[in-house]
């Protein structure tokens, strides 16, 4: 999209967004018209015409509304709303109250004081299961690998479905932000790790740690079973080390690209031989046998370094601190990074020895966290969407497995990022395929009265010449694989129909009451509370004109499928 501020980009996002809406697809020309592969998207041009408009619309209504802000004054409303959204999924009117009469520094503490390193719901029996792993070995059946196959695919969904729940009950949301921040920074993927129980210890660690020390962090990562697994550590042993782990400890876990040099990472993965895993119970193991106790030079620095001396030559760097801050200020704040802030936030992070909290609170108590500038410029990744839309309406599903489908089919599947990148996030989450996904979902959750089903949709898709997410042969299917056998991606697509029957069946265990809702709002009259709702939902003005006089269920649908409720 070139070279634009955070502002514009999000005002071509919403401007796509616009145009997609379920009332732009109620004709199958129409619908074609957008998924037309061949010819350039009329959309994409009407956007980049209005980007430099709406852009600064935006940002000067932002300004207009934004109060002067002393460090010292409370967050009022807005600020606490926009505090809680960007470090959680979807607060509630209640919370943001509680938190509008606190200081920015008091708001943060608070948050901080509350996180937890263990998960609220326990986990499924299948995660932690004592019984040896006994993955299939070289001579087992084709039959017995199919099994495991079956088994790992069915624990997988348990995971899924128990971590989303985690997400929409947990007291702490902020705790599971930095679980599945740290999740798309330490990235392994259960297609290739395959076994569902490391994959659940991966997650207890970066729990354990979401909050804590940064150093305590990446060792116990480069530790971690599945990570293990997946950067081929089982591998590497002296005389023939693997070089996978050193090269993205450097490139992606800390230093970050530019900082290193290829020698750096061959004398690296040296230094990591001998790291390795029991293979009847999956716990990390050092294999002296295959250590390699030679002279070493890594960074500048030579000695008979063994893999966490390694580490703690990275830590000591101040290129790692700035790489980690950096990225946790995209993360909470915008796209494009502010080196002067970052570099200063970063020489804290590493004053502090590495201590995660030092640096959150540098960034969220920061003016640049609540400029006007950088309001509504994130896009809400799918998993925020879908966890965040029920807990803003307090909605109790009777089931969690049709969220995690959702959140895959909108290319989030949750323990199986796309690489060892992770997802990329930001604008990659928003085209046509997966926001009409987004707005159907979001549609069908609101609409209580609503008979069609998540499966009728998907029809109506296939109908109109639309790529189903779900399907095998959907450019979005690759999210939804959960091992990586022979047998594996026909085992998820045998398993597709009964997904979106399961989908259907979970959204279908909502009941939402939209009169009920609006009403628990302040406001002595419907059009006050639907004001309240606009500034609850939504994190900058609205792209069309809303009726909030309308009926309940209106002016909420009207919000949620307004395109400023994708972005945060």
């Amino acid at each position: 999209m070139g070279e634009r501020s955070p502002k514009a980009r999000s005002n071509a996002l919403l401007h796509l967004a616009r145009d997609t809406t379920p009332a732009s697809r109620d004709s199958a020309t129409q619908m074609n018209r957008l998924h037309t592969p061949s010819a350039p998207s009329p959309l994409a041009a009407r956007a980049r015409s209005f980007v430099a408009i709406a852009g600064a619309l935006a940002i000067a209504a932002l300004v207009s509304q934004a109060p002067a802000f002393a460090a010292s004054a409370t967050l009022g409303y807005d600020d606490a709303r926009h505090l809680l959204a960007r470090t959680g999924f979807g607060p509630n009117d209640a919370e943001i109250r509680t938190y509008a009469s606190m200081t920015r520094e008091a708001a943060v503490d608070t948050l901080l004081r509350g996180a937890q390193t263990v998960a609220t719901l326990a986990p499924p029996a299948s995660a932690t299961d004592t019984s040896p792993l006994r993955p299939p070995r070289g001579d087992a059946t084709e039959e017995e690998r199919k099994a495991f196959v079956r088994k790992q695919v069915r624990e997988g969904l348990e995971l899924r479905a128990w971590w989303i729940n985690e997400m929409r009950v947990t007291p702490s949301p902020l705790t599971e932000r930095m679980t599945l921040f740290w999740h798309n920074h330490f990235v392994s993927a259960q297609p290739k790790v395959r076994t569902t129980r490391l994959m659940y210890w991966q997650n207890a660690t970066l729990r354990e740690n979401a909050l804590g020390n940064f150093g305590t962090l990446l060792h116990a990562i480069a530790k971690d079973p599945a990570m293990l697994v997946y950067l081929d550590g089982v591998r590497s042993r002296k005389g023939t080390p693997n070089e996978n782990f050193a090269r993205e400890v450097m490139e992606l876990f800390t230093l970050g690209e530019g900082h290193y040099t290829e020698q750096d990472i061959k004398e690296a993965a040296r230094a990591f031989t001998g790291w390795s895993l029991d293979r009847e119970t999956g716990q990390y193991v050092f294999r002296p046998a295959l250590h390699d106790y030679g002279l070493k030079t890594v960074l500048g620095k030579s000695g008979r370094f063994d893999g966490d001396d390694v580490l703690d030559i990275l830590l000591a760097r101040p290129e790692t601190a700035e790489y980690v801050t950096a990225k946790l200020w995209r993360e909470f704040v915008s796209p494009d990074v502010d080196a002067t802030e970052v570099r200063r936030i970063a020489a804290r992070f590493h004053e502090s020895h590495y201590d995660i909290r030092v640096a959150l609170r540098e960034i969220l108590t920061s003016d640049g966290f609540y400029s006007a500038e950088h309001r509504g410029v994130l896009v809400k990744s799918p998993v925020e969407l879908i966890v965040g839309t029920l807990r803003v309406f307090h909605l109790q599903p009777g089931q969690a497995l049709p969220f995690a489908v959702a959140a895959a089919g909108m290319g989030q599947n949750l323990f199986s990022p796309p690489n060892v990148k992770g997802w990329p996030g930001g604008e990659v989450w928003i085209n046509t395929t997966t926001l009409l996904a987004r707005k159907q979902f979001v549609d069908r959750v609101v609409r209580a009265d609503d008979a069609m089903s998540m499966a009728g949709a998907a029809a109506t898709r296939s109908e109109a010449g639309v790529a189903d997410p779900m399907s095998a042969e959907s450019p979005s299917a690759a999210p939804i694989q959960l091992v990586a056998t022979g047998g594996a991606v026909d085992a998820a697509a045998a398993e597709r129909k009964r997904f979106l029957e399961r989908m259907d069946r979970g959204v279908s265990t909502i009941r939402f009451d939209a009169a009920r809702w609006l009403a628990q709002l302040p406001g002595e009259t419907a059009v006050e509370r639907g004001k309240r709702a606009q500034q609850l939902l939504l994190a900058v003005a609205p792209q069309q004109s809303i009726d909030l006089s309308a009926d309940p269920t209106a002016v909420v649908r009207a919000l949620v499928l307004d395109a400023t409720y994708q972005l945060k």
